[in-house]
């Protein structure tokens, strides 16, 4: 996992992404971590930004898949969805399973899908690397 302050230190210049990283949107450090082990478990790197400046440089960066916790404290996990899907990213949405309203919200917002927590515990890196598998297939149709 490579962490945001390893990337801190140019805040407005774009991070720079790899073709296999997915930028992790979360501010909580222990779904930050499970949501990196996940990400790393479907065979790519796990890059993880706690703002939306951070995620804003990432899209500029040319990420392409970004996963966004819906708990979040410190950002606006529905403006960080909308960030990183007029970005261009293809975005997973990631929250509890009983909000609805906050799942529906995420998929209007630009998510292309939302997995409740519980399902990432299931089959968390199964989940992900379908995911992923259908995010580089969109980005060839894209070309």
């Amino acid at each position: 996992m490579t962490a945001d302050r390893a990337v801190a230190a140019e805040p407005s210049g774009p991070v720079p992404v790899e073709r296999g990283t997915v930028v992790i949107v979360a501010d909580d450090l222990i779904w930050s971590t499970r949501l990196s082990q996940l990400v790393e478990g479907a065979g790519a790197e796990a890059l993880v930004v706690g703002s939306l400046d951070r995620l804003e440089a990432a899209v500029r960066g040319r990420t392409r898949r970004v996963v966004v916790d819906l708990t979040a404290r410190s950002y606006d996990p529905l403006a960080a969805i909308s960030t990183a899907a007029a970005g261009g990213a293809s975005v997973l949405a990631v929250g509890p399973h009983d909000d609805h309203a906050a799942r529906k919200e995420a998929l209007t917002a630009g998510a292309v899908r939302v997995l409740a927590y519980r399902n990432l515990a299931d089959d968390g890196p199964a989940t992900i690397g379908r995911w992923l598998g259908e995010a580089d297939a969109s980005a060839v149709g894209a070309r």
